[in-house]
């Protein structure tokens, strides 16, 4: 396999209103969501999510916790509703405003996830798409706040495409990579866990302040990594794990596995997204082959993986030396290497000169990448979040004389992933061509309205934008129509998520004028 893998990229994106650090993050968020899908829905009724079919509970280790033992955050199924016929779809939004949930027509999902607005891009297959659609969701954040602002009565608000506020509370960015489930989870955990702590070296956003308070002065290159505490685990929101062991497909389950990472920033430069899906995802085809088994990267089990995590993102200077376990002791971008040469050494041994352009791009800034973090860190600037962050920090720094604690540094820390153009420091460095970009606007202005044409996200957005008015619901795995004739609610599965694409279904869509003449089709 290539890089070429179906992959999702979740974001929550932090939230506040200036001047009033008290304001309810909860409601914020739901006007956020509910501004955007009034502006967008055109009158009709907005299609609930179709909760059916989804598992937060079941652990790849083989086992599903009990309900009443499980934290409140892990029950990510409620509302969970069956939904036989049209009076059973109810409004959760209706019955609680917090649960504003938005289904988009580029397929993604964009809804309240606790106290902050999550955009959950709808699924692609390479990483320029990942990269693509989750750019769309910053303009989708942004186009929100603005109608919020726009909106009598609504409280105006900002919105940060990070991972911490600085006082104590993280939220993610989380990746899923659809896998094959014969692959053993026992591998996955062995050979992952040195590549996720390692990686943070080029997918860090950097952050200013040491600790999950960030009461210790200093700056580190991960926002998320000292709030993990476990190996593995299924928790998401406390105890985190460097290894999720959420075991929810959303697809097949006898044939998938979703691999949901949640030890991951949500980074702003367009490389350093393209790194962190490209090279997992080549890690994971590696995995999957049995490549690393009979590779010396195959054979870098961490003595600590937890304090090694915090370990590195501690280490901006990159020369801390983490312990394996038959104790030699390595960095992190030499363990970066030893991944970079077993997937150099893969790729030619199943291609060759016939390797995709996808592949060979994430091989070839992989290798550019490692080799200006090992000479040159901040040679790394246009291409790495947190060494273009940091280099801005240190400019402050050495301007005004300012120590790491000073307030002013946490605030530019704030200020970089302020989604609003004019405001964000990202924004301001791309649009002055001081970090690399990898797409052109349009196309990710495209993104917004209209989804990858080579997944199951195409029938779903399709499905949105054609015959909105008649899709009840829908989910990852289904679209829920409720048409006329019909007694009960159909729901269309879309368990095969490279099923559904444009090449399968398009000249199906472009027949069927209506709803009712596409439920006909497919049940006739």
């Amino acid at each position: 396999m290539t890089v070429r893998r179906v992959v999702g990229i979740e974001t929550e994106y932090g939230i506040s209103v200036p001047g009033d650090p008290g304001a309810n993050p909860m409601l914020l968020s739901a006007q956020v969501v509910n501004a955007y899908a009034t502006a967008t829905a055109g009158g009709r009724s907005r299609p609930r999510w179709d909760y059916e079919d989804e598992a937060p509970l079941r652990d790849a280790r083989g086992f599903e916790v009990d309900r009443a033992r499980a934290h409140p955050s892990q029950l990510t199924d409620a509302p969970r509703r069956a939904t036989p016929n049209a009076s059973d779809v109810v409004s959760a939004e209706t019955e609680d405003p917090t649960m504003a949930n938005v289904i988009l027509t580029n397929g993604a999902r964009f809804y309240v996830d606790h106290a902050h607005p999550e955009y959950s891009s709808p699924e692609v297959l390479t990483p320029r798409d990942a990269v693509r659609w989750d750019r769309a969701g910053e303009l989708i954040l942004l186009e929100s706040l603005r109608r919020v602002a726009a909106t009598p009565g609504l409280t105006p608000v900002t919105i940060y495409k990070n991972n911490t506020d600085g006082k104590g509370a993280s939220y993610g960015t989380h990746e899923n990579y659809l896998m094959d489930r014969a692959t053993p989870f026992g591998d996955v955990v062995r050979h992952l866990t040195p590549f996720f702590v390692s990686r943070q070296v080029f997918t860090g956003a950097g952050r200013v302040g040491l600790g999950q308070d960030s009461r210790e002065a200093g700056f580190q290159i991960s926002q998320r990594a000292d709030f993990f505490e476990v190996e593995v685990g299924l928790e998401t929101t406390m105890k985190r794990p460097i290894i999720n062991t959420r075991d929810e497909p959303h697809a097949t389950v006898e044939k998938y596995r979703r691999l949901h990472v949640i030890v991951g920033d949500a980074t702003m430069c367009e490389v350093a997204t393209l790194l962190k899906v490209g090279t997992t995802s080549l890690v994971l085809a590696m995995l999957e082959d049995g490549w690393l088994e009979r590779s010396p990267a195959g054979d870098l089990p961490l003595s600590e993986p937890v304090r090694a995590l915090h370990e590195v993102s501690h280490d901006p200077g990159l020369t801390h030396l983490v312990r394996l376990r038959d104790g030699r002791r390595m960095s992190a971008v030499q363990l970066q290497w030893a991944y970079l040469e077993a997937a150099k050494a893969y790729v030619e041994d199943r291609y060759g000169a016939d390797v995709d352009a996808d592949t060979a791009e994430v091989l070839t800034r992989w290798e550019q990448v490692l080799g200006r973090l090992e000479t040159d860190v901040f040679s790394a600037a246009r291409e790495v979040d947190w060494i273009a962050k940091l280099r801005l920090l240190e400019g402050y720094r050495s301007r005004d004389g300012l120590d790491w604690d000073n307030a002013r540094l946490q605030a530019v820390d704030l200020q970089w992933s302020d989604v609003r153009p004019e405001k964000g420091l990202h924004r301001k460095l791309a649009e002055r061509g001081q970090v690399e970009t990898l797409l052109r606007e349009e196309d990710v202005r495209h993104a917004v309205d209209h989804p990858p044409t080579d997944t199951r996200a195409y029938f779903r957005g399709e499905c949105l934008a054609r015959y909105g008015a008649r899709v009840a619901a829908a989910s990852w795995d289904s679209v829920i129509f409720d048409v006329a004739g019909r007694g009960a609610l159909q729901r269309v599965p879309t368990l095969e998520p490279l099923r559904g694409t444009r090449e399968h279904v398009g000249a199906l869509l472009d027949r069927c004028e209506t709803a009712e003449d596409l439920v006909a089709a497919l049940t006739g």
